[in-house]
C-alpha cells in the first residue's frame, strides 16, 4: 500500500503543478512571436518558453454554434498570452464515489481528469504552445500535438503541463516543441441525429481538432517547429480522435501528421450518427425547440445556460448506461467518417503513418462503478441487452457471458485473485467493458495493420495495487506527464519514427506473428520493463470484435 500512496501522492503533485502558472525568471525578456501582422508576448519558466491561449479558429458563437470551425482571419495587433484560454463548455457528471471505497481508490477519482474543474465558454478554440528557450525559426524541431481525454465530454489542455515533455525532450538531448489544443466536446462538439447529418455538421469536435492541426503547419515555423514532423497524441478520448484522424479522408493525412501515438484508445465501434437521434431529441425539447421548422437552427439561437442545462440532462459518462454507450461520441456521419471507424479499418482507409497504441490492464474498473447494482447473471444479460446489443439475440449475449465468466477470479482488476470483488459481478463486468472499449479494439487495430506500416503496442499494469481500481484507465498519465519512461519513448518516437534509444529496454515492433508489447510494471517484484506477448483472452476478445462489427453502438 506504501507504493500506492506514493503515486497517489505523484499524482496530486502533478496535478497541483498543472493548474498553477509558474513564475516568470525576474528580468527575463518575455518571449515574443510574430505572426502575421500580430505580436503574441508569452512567458519562460526555466529552459521552456510558452505562449498559452492563442486563438486558431472563429469563436463558434451565433450561427457558428453546431458549425464547422472556421479560420481566423489574419492575426493583427498585439497579445499577451500568458494563460490558457478557457475550456470548452464542459457537461456535468457525477462522480462514481460509492460506499466502502478506499481512500486510495477515491483519491485517485477526485483528482484525476474527472474531479477537475476548469472555466468554461463557448469561445474556447485556442491553442497552447511550448517550446525550449533559445529556439528560433530555423530549429526546425519535431512537434507533438496533444488532444486532451475526457470522454468526450469533458476536459482541457490547461490540465497537462507541457513544458515537463519539453524540458524532458531537453535533458535526452531530442528537443520537441509541444502544442495542445482545445475542441468542442459534448453535445456542442458531438451532436448526432439525422439533421445534423443532412447539415454536414457532425464530428465538430474532430473537425476543430484538424482545423488546430492545419493552424500548426501555418504558424508553428515561427515557434522553431517543423511542420512537417507532426505527431499527434492523446489520451481516452484524444487517443480515440488520433484514430479518427488518421481514418477520415481515406486515410489521407494532407501532410498534417506523420505519426500517430494512442493511449487508450484506437477506433473505437460506434455506428452512424443517427444511433444518437434519441439524444438530439432531448435536447431539442429541453430547450424548447420541438415547434421549430429547423430543430438545428433553433438550437443555435437558443441561450447558453438553456442549452447547457439541457446538455447537462443527457447521460454521463458515469450514468448507468455509460462507457461507450455515451450520449456524444464520434459516429459515422457520411463526410468526416463516411463509415463506422471499424469498417473504415476493414476497408484500409488508414493513413499509413508509424503509430503506437496501447492500454491499461484494468481499463474497465473505474467505469463499472456505476453498475454495482447487477449482481446477478439475468441482470447482467439484461444490461447488455439494454445498451450494448439491443439488436443481438440471446444467443449472442450467451457467447459474451461465456467468455467472461461469473469466476471473479479471471476478472478485473486481472490477477488479484479474489481479491476486490465488491459485488458478485463487478469485476465480470469490468473485465468485459474494458475490453469492448478498449484492448479488443487495439487488437482489432493492430491486427488489421500488420505487415502494412510500423506499429508499436504496449500494456499498463501499474498501480496494480490500486484498491478496487488497478491499473484503471488514466494511470499511464502518471507514465507520462509524471517524468516516466514512456515520456522517453514518446519524445523519441516523435523525433526518429522509432520508440527506441537511450538506455531503456528496447520496444521491439507489433505484428501478428510477434505480436510484442512493451509492459510497463510497478517493479515491487518484477521487472519495471518486460517485453510480453498479445495473446491473452483471446476467446473474449473476437466475441466481442465480432459483435461490435454486427452491431456498432
Amino acid at each position: 500500500m506504501k507504493a500506492v500512496a506514493l503515486a497517489a501522492f505523484a499524482l496530486l503533485a502533478h496535478f497541483s503543478s498543472v493548474q498553477a502558472v509558474p513564475a516568470v525568471i525576474p528580468r527575463a525578456t518575455a518571449p515574443s512571436i510574430k505572426l502575421d501582422n500580430g505580436t503574441f508576448v508569452g512567458a519562460t519558466s526555466g529552459n521552456v518558453n510558452k505562449w498559452l491561449g492563442i486563438p486558431f479558429a472563429k469563436p463558434p458563437l451565433g450561427d457558428l454554434r453546431f458549425n464547422l470551425p472556421q479560420p481566423n482571419d489574419p492575426y493583427s495587433g498585439t497579445y499577451t498570452v500568458t494563460s490558457f484560454g478557457k475550456s470548452c463548455p464542459q457537461q456535468a457528471i457525477s462522480l462514481p464515489i460509492v460506499s466502502g471505497l478506499a481512500q486510495e481508490a477515491i483519491d485517485f477519482i477526485a483528482n484525476s481528469i474527472f474531479g477537475l474543474v476548469f472555466p468554461d465558454d463557448e469561445d474556447c478554440l485556442t491553442v497552447n504552445v511550448f517550446t525550449p528557450t533559445g529556439v528560433t525559426s530555423t530549429s526546425k524541431l519535431p512537434v507533438v500535438a496533444w488532444i486532451f481525454g475526457g470522454g468526450f465530454e469533458l476536459g482541457s489542455p490547461a490540465m497537462y503541463d507541457g513544458s515537463k515533455i519539453v524540458s524532458r525532450s531537453i535533458q535526452i538531448g531530442q528537443p520537441v516543441v509541444y502544442v495542445s489544443m482545445n475542441y468542442r466536446v459534448s453535445a456542442f462538439g458531438f451532436l448526432a441525429s439525422k439533421e445534423v447529418k443532412a447539415a454536414g455538421v457532425g464530428n465538430l469536435g474532430l473537425r476543430d481538432q484538424r482545423e488546430a492541426l492545419r493552424w500548426i503547419q501555418k504558424y508553428i515555423t515561427s515557434f522553431g517547429g517543423d511542420p512537417t514532423k507532426v505527431t499527434i497524441w492523446g489520451e481516452s478520448a484524444g487517443a480515440i480522435s488520433v484514430a479518427m484522424q488518421m481514418l477520415t479522408n481515406g486515410g489521407n493525412t494532407e501532410g498534417l501528421f506523420r505519426a500517430g501515438f494512442m493511449e487508450s484508445g484506437s477506433p473505437i465501434p460506434v455506428g452512424d450518427i443517427t444511433n444518437g437521434q434519441p439524444y438530439y431529441d432531448d435536447l431539442v425539447k429541453r430547450t424548447g425547440c420541438t415547434g421549430a421548422s429547423d430543430t438545428l437552427q433553433c438550437l443555435r439561437s437558443v441561450d447558453y445556460s438553456t442549452l447547457k442545462n439541457a446538455m447537462d440532462q443527457s447521460p454521463g459518462i458515469f450514468a448507468y448506461q455509460q462507457s461507450l454507450v455515451l450520449a456524444w461520441l464520434p459516429r459515422a456521419d457520411g463526410d468526416f467518417l463516411p463509415d463506422a471507424p471499424q469498417k473504415l479499418v476493414e476497408q484500409g482507409s488508414v493513413a499509413n503513418i508509424p503509430f503506437i497504441t496501447g492500454d491499461c490492464d484494468d481499463e474497465g474498473t473505474l467505469f463499472s462503478l456505476s453498475t454495482l447494482n447487477i449482481t446477478t447473471d439475468a441482470q447482467l444479460q439484461k444490461y447488455i441487452n439494454d445498451y450494448f446489443l439491443p439488436k443481438a439475440s440471446a444467443a449472442d449475449v450467451a457467447k459474451i457471458l461465456g467468455a467472461y465468466p461469473a469466476d471473479i477470479t479471471q476478472g478485473s482488476p486481472f490477477g488479484t485473485s479474489v481479491l476486490n470483488s465488491i459485488t458478485p459481478q463487478f469485476k465480470r463486468i469490468a473485465a468485459m467493458q474494458g475490453d469492448l472499449v478498449f484492448n479488443a479494439p487495439r487488437r482489432f487495430f493492430l491486427q488489421q495493420r500488420s505487415g502494412k506500416q510500423n506499429t508499436w503496442s504496449f500494456l499498463s499494469k501499474r498501480l496494480k495495487a490500486l484498491p478496487v481500481l488497478g491499473s484503471t484507465h488514466f494511470t499511464d498519465i502518471l507514465n507520462v506527464y509524471g517524468g516516466g519512461e514512456m515520456a522517453d519513448y514518446l519524445i523519441r518516437f516523435a523525433v526518429n519514427l522509432d520508440p527506441n534509444g537511450g538506455n531503456l529496454l528496447t520496444w521491439p515492433k507489433y505484428t501478428t506473428a510477434s505480436p510484442n508489447l512493451m509492459t510497463f510494471q510497478d517493479g515491487l517484484f518484477e521487472a519495471p520493463l518486460t517485453i510480453t506477448q498479445d495473446t491473452f483472452r483471446t476467446q473474449g476478445f473476437n466475441v466481442l470484435t465480432n459483435l461490435s462489427l454486427a452491431y456498432p453502438i
